[in-house]
């Protein structure tokens, strides 16, 4: 089976502590174990919420066909499997999970599969409608190669109904693609290249992240890697003179003061600022949290926060999610409890003068808990968070999770 797993937190030893859990604030429960079977296996997902609290997710694999699987768990902790990947034709390894759109149809991408010139098939684009409680998927788009391959990041609608998303490799420089789809009257979605990265200026293969789109559907994302410094780079793409033109935003430098590799996407306040974070470097060499600013002469970079490691968590691969009075929460994907180096859940708060303070809310500590919070918490009406870990829980095959703060 081929694998994406671009990042490799170390596993510690294999006797997994409980006792030292340890939250500064907020409560987190597991409300779901995968088993690795059936149910799914290695939850890299982010999570949908519908209006009646229902969550929806892929696991990478596991799954009827270990092909990877799209679920459903209830409010109250029910799982279902709405469709089990056969690998073929349909796709295979679904990382990141899926998108609702305003009907209750759920669209997301798989990373293998389909058919193309690649080996193992170069990826789909799919969607699953509901009818009566049956679910069915269908392939919206087959990546041939040439248009884009191996896409493993979250789609995204625009007001319209467009859906936009990315793909690490392929395209006609190899190194990736920002698309397109649109839907006709008919029910056929049609597919678009908006731009092909080059491995230059422009960034190299996008990331692993949902695109962020403005009322005036701009597109905003990151690269992982590519930029001017080779450390990775914020963008945006827009439409000038009826053609789409990609402008980086900000190129990182990879050093002390500011930050390298951002693999979350990006989030807006209601003063245009956009906020993420990055993998490596900052002042610890452990990741940041950053902000970027418009202005007259461009965007201005800030780091928030430089993670320390150890017991404050490091490298975040997640991005952020705003909470009351302004706090920001994440999730890093190692440091923490110091028996399990599984991750944290953590709240930047705001303070006088541009200040931030990080404080850590909870501390994963692995079996039966979850371990290493790769993505991005999903809020409901009420203000609870949810999240997913890809390791931990009874099996050790990943978790739901729900945290309050």
């Amino acid at each position: 089976m081929r694998s994406r797993r671009v990042l490799s937190p170390t596993i510690v030893s294999a006797v997994l502590l409980l006792a030292t859990a340890a939250w500064a604030a907020g409560t987190s429960k597991v409300i779901y174990s995968f088993q690795g079977g059936n149910d799914g296996e290695y939850a890299d997902t982010e999570l949908a919420i519908d209006s009646a609290g229902n969550l929806y997710g892929a696991t990478v694999q596991g799954g009827k066909n270990a092909s990877g699987t799209v679920f459903q768990l209830t409010s109250a902790g029910v799982h279902t499997v709405l469709y089990d990947f056969q690998g073929g034709a349909d796709g295979g390894e679904p990382y990141k999970g899926v998108t609702l759109d305003i009907h209750g149809n759920l669209f997301g991408t798989a990373v293998a599969g389909g058919g193309g010139s690649c080996e193992g098939g170069c990826g789909v684009v799919y969607m699953l409608t509901s009818n009566g409680g049956t679910w069915t998927q269908t392939v919206i788009h087959t990546f041939l190669g040439s248009d884009g391959s191996g896409p493993g990041a979250p789609v995204v609608f625009d007001r319209h109904g467009n859906l936009y998303g990315t793909t690490p490799t392929g395209g006609k420089f190899g190194n990736g693609v920002v698309f397109k789809m649109r839907v006709d009257s008919t029910g056929t979605w049609h597919f678009k290249v908006l731009h092909n990265f080059t491995g230059g200026v422009d960034g190299l293969g996008g990331s692993a992240s949902r695109l962020l789109i403005d009322s005036a559907g701009n597109i905003y994302g990151v690269c992982t890697s590519g930029g001017a410094n080779s450390a990775g780079n914020v963008y945006k793409l827009s439409v000038v003179q009826g053609k789409w033109q990609l402008t980086p935003l900000y190129s990182f430098q990879g050093g002390a003061s500011d930050g390298a590799s951002p693999y979350s996407g990006l989030i807006f306040d209601k003063s245009g600022n956009l906020y993420g974070t990055t993998y490596y470097a900052g002042a610890n060499t452990q990741g940041t949290v950053y902000k970027l600013t418009p202005g007259a002469n461009g965007w201005t970079e800030t780091v928030l926060y430089n993670f320390k490691g150890g017991s404050d968590g490091s490298s975040p691969i997640s991005g952020l999610i705003a909470g009351a009075k302004g706090n920001l929460y994440g999730t890093t994907s190692a440091g923490g409890s110091s028996t399990c180096n599984c991750g944290t859940v953590y709240k930047l708060t705001p303070g006088g003068n541009g200040s931030w303070t990080e404080s850590v809310s909870y501390r994963f500590t692995g079996p039966p808990d979850g371990r290493f919070a790769y993505n991005s918490l999903v809020s409901d009406s009420k203000g609870t968070f949810y999240g997913t870990t890809v390791g931990g829980g009874t099996n050790d095959d990943g978790t739901v999770y729900h945290f309050t703060p």
